[in-house]
């Protein structure tokens, strides 16, 4: 059985597709939802340029999905579900505001919202209703695209993103075990 890691990272790359160079997009280029100030982050090398993200492969993708985002979000010890939920929303929206929808959906507070997941964020997850939390994260998720001011030009695929989202997360807790690519 695939590890709770690959099947969220399944999602994601069915989400985020292949290289993307759309002119409209701030990120710039992308390959499988990576961008070239991502990839040079993680590989340390600032002479990485376009051309080394349209021609990454899915090992370095998939290590660099696994170290700059499922780490550093704690993805492991958030329970089946929330991992994808916040996982995902990490990759499209940044690790740090992942986190404080997460620790917002938790019903944290002034200081407590620090956008890490601590000790403190993963205590409350485990005492959370697994299939409440994910639809508070969905529905919190869709008001922050909501909120930007690119949402008239990428805010459909944004909001099918998130439901395509919460039902896969749904999915996980009722025990599929994979997320179809």
């Amino acid at each position: 059985m695939a590890d709770r890691f690959d099947i969220c990272l399944a999602f994601t790359l069915r989400e985020e597709g292949g290289y993307v160079d759309d002119p409209s997009d701030p990120g710039g280029a992308t390959n499988m939802g990576i961008t070239l100030a991502t990839y040079r982050q993680w590989s340390d090398d600032p002479n990485l340029g376009d051309v080394q993200v349209k021609d990454m492969t899915p090992r370095t993708a998939r290590a660099i999905y696994r170290s700059l985002y499922w780490n550093p979000l704690r993805a492991d010890a958030l329970p089946v579900g929330v991992d994808l939920s916040v996982f995902d929303m990490g990759v499209n929206a940044g690790i740090w505001r992942s986190a404080r929808l997460l620790q917002q959906a938790l019903g944290f507070t002034g200081d407590a919202v620090d956008g890490s997941i601590g000790a403190e964020t993963l205590a409350a997850a485990g005492r959370f209703d697994d299939r409440s939390l994910i639809n508070n994260l969905a529905d919190r998720q869709a008001a922050y695209y909501r909120s930007l001011a690119d949402f008239p030009t990428f805010g459909t695929g944004w909001l099918n993103r998130t439901e395509a989202r919460r039902d896969a997360a749904l999915a996980m807790i009722e025990g599929e075990a994979t997320v179809a690519v």
